[in-house]
């Protein structure tokens, strides 16, 4: 069973066995107050001088501030927040429990008035050159999951940030799904981001939802209460970073869609970045994933995708666009539309049920290094160093094909080649085909399997890689490079 399908089933047989009543609808009838104006005026500051050009916004229009750092901003009682594009050169401003705070509630007076004042700190030096770590669905549902969250997941990042080069500006994103709908579990996150050292950004996902809201703007107070805005977004060197909200709740189903109003803040957004520099986007549920082409499936699930993503790719079309998603638990690279989309693999693998994701993707996350308007990124396998990118099998592992040896590269993308060598003799490419990974077919197949997940099944994947094993090999070793040369190589135990 799908963890949607699982979620919605548990919350209806609970009503059901508490003798809940069908919602009221006819509330969804009643006049709500109209909106009233509210002008917000303000500053953008650092060091007692004011900042010019930086965007600021209430989720609907974006104004600059003017040379003195000034702004003001008419927008209405139903916006929560105003906040700011936070510029680049300059410390990403934290709560206290670590998540970044680039935004201040909006709070009007009698007369339709309200201030806000943003005092920012320079970095030390140049942000040209930065680094930042994704999570994706860390889906921690109690305080077992959490604790491997401590356990597991917060060393390796910390260890990773550490041996990073002193001075270098870092954050981190948790790509939505933070938490597996116990939301009053966030404070074990916010305390994994405070060990982790460095302001993090937060992506609301499907499981981060207030279930009971009757809209989607009410499904996301809790989130709104701990980490702000759904959507924004912020500059760190050349490159300008958007993150949204693509997660659309209707009572008692979500789906992947952007709104009006999103859709709309963000063509203001863009239209202060300059064509042709890098726009990363961070989203929750993929744009698009292959899933439903790799399952056989007609037509993309509206859970898995997002909906109207003609509006997106089309807003993206001037710049180097990066989309960075997760929700799906494996890893993939998707190019559509000029658009390179990285599905990264779960920090939780498959929900906390083991080593690895049901694509045979180890439980992760993402490191990007940015230098200037490059990125460069690797995958990073909790518990292995960033060396481990493949991991093989001997001829036999798959049923399908007994008698050749297979390679899963989980973070291959076209740009990758995968080798082989019999002894020190170079035999050549290893054909991709779609199937599963042994190890998850071991660890998930069946009813019974995994033994706290078991509604997980091995996934489809297309990052396997397959050659004939030679009878008479003595050792065969695999070898892949990345687009950046890098090589990664691996031994076929039992060859």
């Amino acid at each position: 069973m799908s963890p949607f399908t699982r979620r919605a089933f548990l919350k209806h047989a609970a009503a059901a066995s508490a003798g809940v009543a069908i919602p009221d609808w006819s509330r969804l009838l009643l006049p709500t107050p109209p909106a009233q104006a509210v002008r917000v005026t303000g500053h953008v500051r650092a060091g007692g001088s004011g900042i010019a050009e930086v965007g600021v916004t209430d989720g609907l229009s974006v104004v600059e501030t003017k040379a003195d750092g000034a702004f003001e901003l008419v927008t209405n009682t139903r916006q929560p927040f105003v906040y700011l594009s936070m510029p680049a050169g300059y410390q990403i401003p934290q709560n206290e429990t670590g998540t970044a705070r680039f935004y201040q509630p909006i709070q009007a007076n009698a007369g339709g008035e309200a201030t806000a004042t943003f005092n920012l700190q320079r970095l030390g030096g140049s942000d040209e050159r930065h680094a930042f770590v994704v999570l994706a669905d860390p889906q921690t549902q109690n305080t077992y999951e959490t604790d491997l969250l401590h356990a597991e997941t917060v060393p390796d990042v910390q260890a990773l940030l550490q041996a990073r080069p002193d001075g270098e500006p870092a954050f981190g994103v948790a790509c939505g799904d933070i938490m597996f709908d116990d939301l009053s579990l966030y404070p074990e996150y916010e305390r994994a981001v405070q060990r982790m050292g460095v302001p993090f950004f937060q992506v609301i996902g499907n499981h981060d939802l207030d279930f009971e809201g009757l809209t989607d703007e009410a499904s996301g107070q809790t989130f709104r209460r701990h980490f702000g805005p759904t959507y924004y977004s912020f500059d760190r060197g050349t490159v300008h970073y958007v993150v949204l909200d693509d997660v659309f709740w209707s009572h008692d189903r979500y789906f992947g869609y952007l709104d009006a109003n999103q859709l709309a803040w963000l063509e203001a957004d863009l239209a202060q970045v300059e064509a042709g520099r890098p726009v990363v986007v961070f989203v929750h549920i993929p744009v698009l994933s292959s899933q439903y082409l790799r399952l056989g499936n007609a037509e993309p699930s509206p859970h898995i995708c997002i909906t109207n993503r003609d509006a997106l790719y089309q807003l993206l079309e001037p710049y180097q666009a990066h989309i960075i998603s997760g929700h799906t638990h494996e890893t993939e690279h998707v190019f559509q539309q000029g658009t390179h989309e990285h599905v990264l693999g779960a920090a939780c693998g498959a929900w906390w049920s083991g080593p690895i994701g049901h694509d045979g993707t180890p439980n992760g996350y993402a490191l990007y290094e940015v230098n200037g308007a490059s990125l460069r990124w690797r995958f990073k396998s909790t518990g292995h160093d960033l060396s481990h990118q493949l991991r093989t099998y001997a001829a036999g592992s798959d049923p399908k094909a007994p008698d050749e040896f297979i390679a899963n590269v989980w973070d291959w993308d076209p740009e990758w080649t995968v080798v082989w060598y019999e002894g020190s003799i170079r035999r050549g490419q290893m054909a991709q085909r779609l199937g599963t990974d042994p190890l998850s077919e071991q660890l998930h197949r069946g009813s019974d399997l995994p033994e706290r997940r078991k509604w997980v099944e091995p996934m489809p994947t297309q990052h396997l890689f397959y050659a004939p094993q030679p009878s008479t090999a003595e050792e065969i070793r695999v070898e892949v490079t990345d687009r950046w040369g890098e090589t990664f190589t691996a031994t076929v135990l039992g060859a």
